[in-house]
């Protein structure tokens, strides 16, 4: 075997020799004065301790890739170059994945050739250690197995690393940031668990083809639309609420903002099969239960609430919708005085048990950091922008219902504008679509009674433009107009 210096391990083995199934010879106990492993050996910290790997299966991976054209297409779904542990295996499978998407056939002469173009070819071992990769395995039918087992020492050695960023950010931080370490720490271990990477700069090579990729998809209909809202026209603008977006619904109050709101949610989890949580800071379970009842069953909101009116018709409406929903993935959470990093925290857990698709905040004013701050305009600003950070990181939407100024009432029209929105610029800033809510027989019941319009008054990605649709208040909830709809003078 080529001479391998330039790969030591951590523990200045190299090759074979190197393999540490684990790593962990058991706890540390900690006490006053010299920390002391299992075994008892003075002086050596949990730090100090190699990080979990396996040499052998590292090996057999690659042995398995430079076999087999179809292990490289398996292989590569499942592992990221960090997940190799070894500097030089990185760089070998490196060079594998270059010839792979080039559709160039890959074997030890063309994989040497390909490291020996980028000065790589002595740093890894030479010809003489590729070959000694192929040697490891017998077949390359287990190269799956034994990627598995390189992807679980990955997610091992992920673990130690959050949990020391954990340990660091608490011994630095004050009392006064306690809050903030906490959330931090609960997404350095969502993005672990998650199985996620920091991601470097790219090329804008690989950006554009994915692009065009989408495109194409979008053409052949093959590409998976955002959560439905419900609406004909606003799905039509908008291809639904993208994940990653930061959507606002802003209106005067008993505008019906959370009606809107409820519906997004209605249609994504009752109609579509897509989790949904609704964060409700206004209103308790039971109102908005009333709520979606009425508005799927078409009994008036107030009959809800009057047991005289629940006819036998009734009742036999509200059974059929009860065993035909009861297993639909739509959560409520009326906690009172809920804080930022408690949605975070219970959005991440939805993520990862129920894959969440849509969150639904009622409203965006009414909540709390859960610490001093020095103007109310500084504290929504703070959770317009964690909001938008919020739906990047879970790579869902997240609805945010937000209030408006008295602005509207000071025109003529009362029509409400982007500025309108209350207490803090940032969120037209964050936003990456805005809806303000305006029914004209609010002001004048004799103004397109029944009639509201929905402004889309942002659109990052695309036009904006004003949706008419018919508000029902007595079952509570919006409705595309006919398509043939006139409004009046138009």
């Amino acid at each position: 075997m080529a001479d391998n210096d330039m790969w030591q391990s951590t523990n200045g083995n190299t090759g074979r020799a190197g393999s540490n199934r684990g790593g962990n010879a058991g706890a540390p106990i900690y006490g006053s004065g010299a920390t002391r492993n299992a075994e008892g050996t003075s002086g050596t910290t949990l730090f100090d301790r190699v990080p979990p790997h396996d040499v052998d299966a590292e090996m057999a991976v690659l042995g398995g890739m430079l076999m087999s054209k179809d292990a490289i297409g398996e292989v590569s779904q499942v592992l990221e170059t960090a997940d190799f542990y070894q500097p030089q295996h990185q760089t070998i499978y490196d060079a594998i994945l270059t010839l792979f998407a080039g559709s160039q056939p890959v074997d030890v002469v063309l994989v040497a050739n390909e490291l020996m173009k980028d000065g790589n070819l002595d740093k890894v071992g030479g010809a003489d250690y590729l070959h000694s990769l192929v040697a490891s395995v017998p077949t390359a039918a287990n190269a799956m197995y034994y990627a598995d087992i390189v992807h679980q020492n990955a997610v091992l050695r992920n673990v130690i690393t959050a949990g020391t960023k954990i340990a660091q950010m608490g011994y630095s931080a004050s009392g006064a940031q306690a809050e903030d370490i906490v959330n931090l720490a609960q997404s350095e271990v969502y993005e672990m668990s998650a199985g996620k990477v920091r991601q470097d700069y790219v090329a804008i090579g690989p950006v554009l083809q994915n692009t065009l990729d989408q495109l194409d998809k979008m053409q052949n209909h093959e590409l998976e639309q955002g959560v439905p809202t419900g609406f004909r026209d606003i799905d039509e603008v908008t291809q639904g609420l993208q994940p990653g977006q930061m959507i606002v619904v802003a209106g005067r109050p008993a505008m019906g903002k959370s009606t809107l709101g409820i519906d997004f949610a209605r249609s994504a989890a009752l109609h579509h099969n897509m989790t949904s949580i609704v964060f409700s800071l206004e209103m308790s379970k039971v109102e908005l239960a009333q709520r979606i009842i009425a508005a799927e069953t078409n009994i008036p909101l107030a009959a809800m609430r009057r047991a005289e009116d629940i006819t036998p018709d009734r009742w036999n409406t509200l059974n059929n919708f009860w065993t035909k929903m009861q297993d639909a993935p739509l959560f409520i959470d009326d906690s009172p005085n809920m804080s930022l990093m408690e949605i975070r925290a219970k959005c991440r857990r939805l993520k990862q048990t129920n894959d969440l698709k849509l969150v639904v905040i009622d409203y965006l004013q009414l909540m709390s950091s859960g610490k001093r701050v020095e103007s109310r305009q500084q504290e929504v600003s703070e959770f317009s922008r964690a909001l938008k950070l919020l739906a990047k990181e879970l790579e869902v939407p997240v609805v945010a219902l937000s209030q408006l100024n008295r602005g509207p009432e000071m025109r003529n029209d009362k029509k409400p504008q982007l500025s309108d929105l209350r207490e803090s610029g940032s969120i037209e800033q964050d936003a990456d679509v805005v809806f303000l809510v305006h029914r004209p027989d609010f002001y004048n019941k004799e103004d397109r009674p029944g009639e509201a319009d929905i402004i889309m008054a942002k659109h990052r990605n695309g036009p904006t433009d004003t949706f008419n649709l018919a508000f029902l208040g007595a079952t509570s909830k919006f409705m595309d107009m006919p398509q043939d709809y006139q409004q009046a003078g138009v």
